[in-house]
């Protein structure tokens, strides 16, 4: 049940360790505008960045600003940044990030967030500074319950709940487990696919047609990620733990390409110093695994998605969570995957109004 201060320590040998790394890496080759996937120019580019012009210290300094906690749940070390709103009767909320992400997705938020509200923003199981996972099962499910049990143990039995890609699915079960605590939830995106039923697609809209057909060429084209983590993680996690231009190339997939460098590596740098690049991948073969809950979620529920990004149906949200009460794309700029950290105004607002709306 303690609860642990924590502070991030890289040792100097790390950073000379990846520094080797880095200057003895191998480039493929490639044919020329064959998008065969990341290509070399956007890897040389990273690595160069991540060799001379990134600094780790000033990132490691950004994280430790904040105070940081881990505590054990479930047999699982947890590490986490609390926030304390200056209001002590603000409501708290948990932020829940994704894969290739971390805690860092979240650290332009915080500052905006904290002015409203009392923040928990922990790395999920496998991920980071939470360390590696040691046993099997580690889901959604069972994360969200590990959520909740954390909630409580920092004394706050009412909490909203907020996520980005696997965050926008752990959320919503952090909120069917426990829906006597959780106010509400936002999401960035509503992950409900079509059940087979064809009288399904008889009533969408001609924009959610074009957004089912933008999914199916994703999944055909750039899914491969999902099927080799769903299915081989061990795998490629020897490549990735063991080559840091390799990690980078890895995680680049899943990270737009008009990101900064500097918050790519950051996460990169995450995976790499706490040697979770390979646990990480985990989720993705447990919920390939897991039964999913079949009952639908009742909490309010707001959608803050973007252009560029999963494109939500929300007939077949509905299907899946009946307590929707907002459901909007963004305004521009905001565009891609993260916009916690792209677009914070935009999405910090709407996070707030959200939550201001349910008294």
């Amino acid at each position: 049940m303690s609860v642990h201060p924590f502070r991030i320590e890289i040792p100097q040998a790390d950073l000379d360790d990846l520094r080797t790394r880095l200057a003895m890496t191998r480039f493929t080759d490639e044919i020329a505008d064959a998008d065969q996937g990341v290509p070399v120019e956007r890897v040389r580019r990273l690595v160069g960045r991540w060799l001379d012009g990134f600094d780790w210290r000033a990132q490691e300094a950004r994280l430790n600003a904040y105070p940081q906690f881990t505590t054990e749940i479930d047999g699982q070390n947890i590490h986490f940044i609390h926030v304390r709103s200056a209001n002590p009767d603000a409501l708290p909320l948990i932020l829940t990030h994704g894969w290739p992400g971390s805690i860092v997705e979240y650290l332009d938020a915080i500052e905006p967030l904290s002015r409203h509200f009392h923040l928990v923003v922990p790395s999920l199981p496998g991920y980071g500074f939470s360390g590696p996972t040691t046993e099997l099962g580690w889901d959604n499910q069972r994360i969200a319950r590990a959520w909740a049990e954390l909630m409580a143990r920092l004394g706050y039995e009412r909490f909203g709940a907020v996520g980005n890609d696997a965050g926008s699915m752990i959320s919503p079960e952090i909120g069917r487990l426990a829906p006597e605590r959780v106010v509400g939830v936002h999401v960035t995106q509503v992950f409900s696919f079509p059940s087979g039923d064809p009288a399904e697609f008889a009533n969408l809209s001609e924009e959610d047609q074009a957004g089912l057909a933008v999914l199916d060429w994703f999944w055909k084209e750039k899914g491969a990620f999902n099927v080799l983590q769903s299915q081989q993680p061990q795998t490629l996690a020897h490549a990735i733990t063991d080559s840091p231009a390799g990690l980078v190339g890895w995680l680049a997939q899943l990270f737009d390409e008009d990101l900064d460098d500097d918050f790519v590596l950051t996460n990169a740098a995450i995976h790499w110093f706490t040697g979770t690049a390979g646990s990480a991948l985990r989720l993705y073969w447990e919920n390939a695994r897991a039964e999913h809950p079949k009952e639908h979620t009742t909490v309010p529920t707001a959608l803050a998605m973007s252009e560029g990004d999963f494109k939500s149906i929300r007939a077949f949200a509905e299907r899946d969570h009946t307590g929707i009460v907002s459901w909007k794309t963004l305004p521009a700029p905001a565009h891609g995957h993260y916009t916690a950290h792209t677009a914070t105004e935009a999405l910090t607002a709407d996070i707030r109004a959200f939550f201001e709306s349910l008294g």
